[in-house]
């Protein structure tokens, strides 16, 4: 009698869990559609809020118009930004797939983020670069790729030409007090903004043969240029004596940031701990790829020895491609990753409005993109107007085995391979939004993982460049933390870039302006550690089923996640990230 009862009791159960089951299937199955649906409103309030970027993604009907910067847009962004966000807190996840249970909790963080930028950071209200250099990355962005005929794109430069004086306007009326080192490279960089709309606009289009066109665009082009004389004018005599404020976050605004922007919230004690210990390991190895290169001189002698070996300005951008050929070869013959077929990516020379803070770029077409299918690896000339000994020294960094390495960053298999897999991520946000761990972590991860390959069998020169590299991310790692809760002047921070990361002065420098602004620029190191890890514990999952470029595959194919939501992905839970 009791086995009959039990033997009930089990069809009962499972008449049960498969009532419910089918339930949840059902509640599931109506859940995707909303979540669906809440996601393309967003984005596409998004893309009309973002025209520039929308276009970077290849989305080109908003190309006549250019960003809202007044006080009163960038309140009612935060305003919408807080209603999106409770709309997508509202829906349960449980009743969501894994890939739109990930997207959710990744745009909600992305909120969050973007809410922390408005809101505590207020670049909007403290960085006057923001709005020059951003004027001309709204014009550059129409002008790089060839993506409708010239007569076309003109049209929308005019358009947004018309736009930029007031722009500038709402600068004047938005800034309140920023940091001094931030008004100092806001001047630095307004020559090349003004030049950029001198020539390079200008020589864009110097093809077009409508002559009325013509004359409307000199009329809005000239008018863009005096504009931003005025501007510089005014950074000058009237900002430039009020900027008095300070870059620092402090430690709370640091923490919250990089818990929505990366959704890592280790203690900063624990972080820097992390940091220090891989600044040591990397120096030590550093230590002893140069005993390897020649034993009876110092390592920083060794390294100097081989940065006087660079080729000259003019020959940077046409060594530089041919290195990416044989980068592109190893990658194939050596099954490190799949590669999509695409064009090769084309060397240029950085635009002179991102020359103060950057020394390399990939622009990657967007993945909505139709037409324009050209990839731009982008590297930093000197200024012409620096002296032979200014330029020497600016060009030490580009001796050939770090070239290698910044190419493998840059191109193959770091940004433009990635990037290259957009158009097969598994949903949009995935196209649009990225966790800068995850990217900036891969290129900086594939810079060691080539080499640990066999890439350059072995050479100790390419070790070398590629641990200066690695050092100069772990003095990102320390300094941003140092700058930005523990007080570190300026000052100290160059030091440290050119003592404990073997970086040549201007570089030093550079770096340190980059890190006021960009306090989180510590997730090189941390996605290149945390994508270490992640692969240690992916090989001891998948056991004798892993192979190196099934890995590479799967990571990239998922699009750039936030990393603990990547190993969730994968490995089917979160656990330890770093």
């Amino acid at each position: 009698m009791r086995f009959v009862q039990v033997r009930v009791l089990s069809i009962v159960l499972a008449v049960f869990a498969s009532t419910v089951s089918l339930e949840s299937r059902a509640a599931e199955a109506a859940a995707k559609p909303k979540f669906g649906a809440l996601t393309q409103s967003f984005l596409a309030e998004y893309y009309a809020d973002n025209p520039t970027y929308a276009g970077d993604l290849g989305l080109h009907e908003f190309d006549s118009r250019i960003e809202d910067v007044s006080q009163a847009a960038i309140l009612a962004e935060a305003a919408r930004l807080k209603r999106w966000h409770e709309e997508f807190t509202a829906i349960d996840p449980g009743t969501l797939g894994l890939t739109e249970r990930l997207d959710r909790e990744f745009l909600l963080r992305e909120i969050e983020s973007r809410l922390i930028n408005i809101e505590d950071v207020r670049a909007w209200a403290r960085d006057p670069d923001l709005y020059s250099s951003e004027l001309t990355n709204s014009a550059f962005a129409l002008i790089k790729r060839d993506y409708a005929p010239a007569a076309e794109r003109l049209r929308s430069v005019i358009a947004r030409e018309k736009a930029m004086p007031a722009t500038l306007g709402h600068a004047r009326r938005n800034l309140v007090n920023p940091p001094r080192i931030y008004t100092q490279i806001a001047i630095e960089q307004i020559d090349g903004n003004i030049d950029f709309f001198k020539t390079a606009v200008v020589e864009a289009f110097a093809d077009v043969d409508d002559a009325a066109l013509k004359a409307e665009f000199k009329r809005t082009n000239d008018a863009v240029i005096a504009a931003l004389g005025e501007y510089k004018d005014w950074l000058q005599k009237d900002l430039l004596p009020k900027s008095n404020g300070s870059f620092a976050y402090g430690a709370d605004l640091y923490r919250r940031k990089l818990a929505a922007a990366e959704m890592i919230d280790l203690p900063l004690e624990r972080l820097l701990q992390i940091a220090e210990a891989d600044l040591r390991s990397n120096q030590e190895q550093f230590t002893a790829a140069a005993r390897k290169i020649d034993p009876a001189h110092s390592p920083r002698e060794v390294l100097d020895a081989l940065q006087k070996i660079h080729p000259a300005p003019d020959k940077l951008l046409a060594t530089t491609q041919a290195e990416l050929d044989a980068i592109g070869h190893f990658m194939i013959e050596h099954h490190i990753v799949t590669v999509p077929a695409a064009e090769p990516a084309t060397v240029k020379e950085t635009p002179p409005f991102m020359r103060a803070t950057t020394s390399a770029s990939m622009d990657t077409p967007g993945p909505f993109e139709k037409k324009a299918m050209h990839g731009y690896y982008n590297m930093t000339l000197p200024d012409p107007a620096w002296s032979p000994a200014e330029t020497e020294d600016f060009m030490r960094q580009w001796f050939p085995e770090l070239i290698t390495n910044v190419s493998v960053h840059e191109v193959w298999p770091g940004h433009y391979l990635q990037f290259l897999y957009a158009k097969q991520f598994p949903s949009d946000v995935r196209r649009v939004f990225g966790s800068n761990a995850n990217i900036e972590g891969w290129a900086h991860y594939c810079e060691q993982m080539v080499l640990d390959e066999g890439f350059h069998d072995g050479d100790p020169r390419y070790r070398l460049a590629q641990l200066q590299d690695a050092l100069l991310r772990d003095a990102r790692f320390i300094v941003g933390i140092r700058l930005h809760t523990q007080g570190m002047t300026i000052e100290q921070a160059e030091d440290f870039f050119e003592r404990e990361a073997f970086q040549p002065r201007p570089v030093a420098v550079s770096e340190t302006k980059r890190g006021t602004s960009d306090a989180l620029y510590g997730y090189y190191t941390m996605g290149k550690l945390a994508i270490l890890k992640l692969r240690a514990d992916y090989r001891a999952k998948r056991g004798a089923a892993y192979s190196l470029q099934g890995f590479h595959d799967e990571f990239l194919q998922l699009g750039p996640l936030p990393l603990p939501l990547m190993r969730e992905a994968m490995l089917g839970e979160r656990g330890q990230m770093l």
